[in-house]
């Protein structure tokens, strides 16, 4: 079995381990959390989500070898392609995407009849280009029409693009590529006047919003950051349930199967599902979860750390964040640290175009790992050899 798994499957095996233990979370927290959804779309029929669910991370699990056994460097040349395909699906969804919750998110494929989150594409598509750019440009990392310009440009427009359906990715977004910006050596000067510039453009966005009453998104947005505020006194239905599910976990959880905060939360298999499962595996269970996470991180640092080339490393920044970072929001709404945000917990919510994109991101961070264990085997044989 071991020979089996290091002929096959290349990279950190950490890496591996923990994409394994959170599918694990996901195939048992959905199927516990979907109950009330199968009663109601379904005909009570409960396996078809748990199959359903089992099908997308069997799909995802597919993508990540696919995408592992690729090397890293075909990646950089189709970056700006990518993001050219990016911004006008982007555009396309924001005019003319199915409207779910009043936010246009989802784009259908015509004669498929399957929805996609062009965002999730448009985030890979712009840490992508943002890496290579920055490897490109080092030795001009400073100057304004040659590196900062063409990073900030593409930066802004797929924010503000993601922004009217979905304000949290386009923060998200925002300030991971803040950070890739900022380890890229970007004059802090250019950062701060970029972080101006976003602040200003989005209070502008939000108060013609608010004034002319046109996006009801914003509206959304305003009634979320309300109710956080006044979450003690009851108002705030979603942290409220996601509470009892927490308090009642205790420390080892109610068991497989059995929450009941699932028939009172909104969407448990998705945006609380983190609340479920500690309900369920109780704080054990959640700490678990949130340490793969910060495994993740670490694994995902020793990568960085390891690589010769300036490309690989900003991407593997930029990957790992994107998941790390989305994780932690999920976790924070749970708890009620945040407000509501509708951020999905990556690798471990629902299936959909998230899971696959995530699925994408590791991958791509496996190939990078995995070059790298490439580069130290022909390494050690030159070294034998020159011993010899």
């Amino acid at each position: 079995m071991e020979g089996v798994f290091s002929r096959y499957f290349k990279g950190d095996r950490v890496i591996w381990l923990i994409v394994i233990l959170l599918s694990i979370f996901s195939l048992l927290a959905v199927y516990s959390s979907t109950g009330s959804l199968a009663y109601r779309f379904q005909g009570g029929n409960t396996t078809y989500y748990f199959i359903r669910q089992l099908s997308f991370l069997v799909a995802g699990l597919a993508i990540i070898f696919l995408t592992h056994l690729i090397h890293y460097r075909v990646y950089s040349p189709f970056a700006p392609m990518l993001l050219y395909i990016a911004i006008p699906l982007l555009v396309i969804t924001l005019f003319f995407g199915t409207n779910i919750n009043q936010a246009a998110r989802w784009l259908e494929l015509p004669g498929l009849g399957v929805t996609i989150q062009t965002s999730d594409f448009a985030k890979l598509a712009l840490i992508m280009y943002v890496a290579r750019i920055l490897s490109l440009r080092q030795n001009d990392i400073n100057d304004l029409k040659k590196t900062f310009l063409p990073l900030a440009i593409p930066i802004g427009i797929v924010c503000l693009l993601i922004l009217p359906a979905n304000f949290s990715t386009a923060l998200m977004l925002g300030i991971i590529c803040w950070i890739m910006l900022f380890i890229g050596r970007v004059s802090m000067k250019h950062l701060l006047g970029l972080t101006g510039i976003a602040i200003v453009i989005a209070g502008i966005f939000v108060y013609i919003a608010l004034q002319t009453n046109t996006i009801n998104r914003v509206q959304t947005w305003k009634n979320r950051i309300e109710n956080y505020a006044r979450s003690e006194g009851g108002e705030n239905y979603q942290a409220q349930q996601s509470k009892i599910a927490i308090a009642t976990g205790g420390f080892i959880g109610k068991g497989p199967g059995n929450s009941t905060q699932r028939n009172f939360l909104p969407h448990p298999y998705s945006d609380f599902i983190y609340a479920i499962i500690i309900e369920e595996y109780g704080i054990i269970g959640g700490f678990v979860v949130l340490f793969l996470y910060l495994i993740l991180l670490y694994r995902a640092g020793l990568i960085v750390k390891k690589a010769r080339r300036t490309f690989p490393a900003f991407l593997a920044i930029g990957l790992t964040l994107i998941i790390v970072f989305q994780a932690m929001v999920n976790m924070a709404v749970a708890v009620n640290l945040i407000p509501v945000t509708g951020q999905t917990l990556p690798l471990v919510s629902m299936g959909g175009t998230s899971l696959l994109f995530s699925s994408v991101a590791v991958g791509i961070l496996l190939s990078i790992s995995r070059s790298q264990n490439k580069a130290e085997l022909f390494d050690g044989e030159e070294e034998l050899k020159g011993d010899s």
